[in-house]
């Protein structure tokens, strides 16, 4: 069978949505970058750049365990930034805010302007190049927070917005009130959660030429170790990709999710440095049209219609 042919399945940059901003295909995701000293920290990014990666994914809760620690993955990227300030330059930096433990969501312009001027305060720079609303605030009408969106990118503090955990109506809502194009849209997405492939997400990303960052690309760890039958079925349906390019089974789901024509970019929040230098073997995997739907099968459960 013929393998289908995607020019998005190298390593050159692309566009992040209309933003203007060219980041990597891949993005690493700093959730678990807290605990750990500078050096520590150095070593990782280090690690994220010799593997191409350019788009670094953090934000303001990214850290907190419950009960403290907010803010500490930022704060930790700051203290990086301090020893080497030439860092910031060389990547595309993401954040995002509007959790606000204990009160779950926060999108009213005075705590979220708030929030991007404690992030840049830790992160030690004077902008961050894409800004996104964490999970939508019921309590918050969609033209406030468009207001909101508005006003940090005219300040210059924030080159582009997006939102993240957004239903496609939410989406729709918020889009009607902005002058500025949506730059991002970040779902959970992976081979075990395919709801923004098959419920319209992606398609409306498409549509709005809206960039797709996907979050949890293993499956909160359950692509590496399957539990039931289901992950097991969609992890064989990877292993025969993985085995054919000779690379991990975390590889292929990676590309999997690069596949589609949306072109998502997979977050890939691992800390290892031996595993983040492994990141581009996701670019050697070739998917024919068959060994992709056979994958999208296994996680449905079912046959498609």
């Amino acid at each position: 069978m013929t393998t289908m042919s995607y020019s998005d399945l190298t390593p050159d940059s692309r566009p992040l949505g209309k933003s203007g901003l060219a980041v990597s295909p891949i993005a690493w995701g700093m959730w678990r970058f807290a605990g750990r000293s500078a050096a520590e920290g150095r070593a990782l990014i280090d690690a994220v750049f010799d593997a191409g990666v350019t788009l670094f994914d953090t934000a303001d809760i990214y850290g907190f365990d419950g009960s403290g620690g907010f803010g500490d993955a930022e704060a930790l990227l700051g203290d990086v930034f301090a020893a080497d300030p030439s860092l910031r330059a060389r990547m595309v930096l993401a954040t995002k805010g509007g959790i606000t433990p204990p009160v779950p969501y926060d999108s009213s312009a005075a705590y979220v302007m708030g929030a991007l001027e404690a992030s840049l305060r830790r992160l030690k720079t004077d902008y961050v190049d894409l800004y996104q609303i964490h999970r939508p605030d019921i309590l918050a009408h969609p033209q406030e927070v468009a207001r909101t969106l508005e006003a940090m990118v005219s300040s210059g503090k924030v080159r582009a917005i997006g939102v993240s955990n957004h239903s496609i109506e939410q989406h729709r809502a918020l889009a009607t009130f902005l002058t500025i194009p949506l730059a991002s849209t970040q779902p959970e997405v992976s081979p075990l959660a395919i709801e923004p492939i098959e419920g319209g997400l992606f398609d409306l990303a498409m549509a709005e030429d809206m960039a797709v960052l996907a979050w949890s690309p293993l499956g909160g760890g359950r692509i590496g170790d399957p539990q039931d039958d289901r992950a097991r079925a969609v992890c064989a349906a990877l292993d025969v990709v993985a085995q054919e390019a000779g690379v991990s089974r975390a590889a292929a789901a990676y590309s999997w999710i690069m596949a589609h024509p949306a072109r998502a970019i997979p977050i890939v929040g691992t800390q290892n440095a031996a595993r983040i230098a492994e990141i581009p073997e996701a670019f050697k995997c070739r998917w024919t049209r068959q060994s992709w739907y056979d994958v999208l099968v296994a996680s449905r459960g079912e046959r498609l219609p």
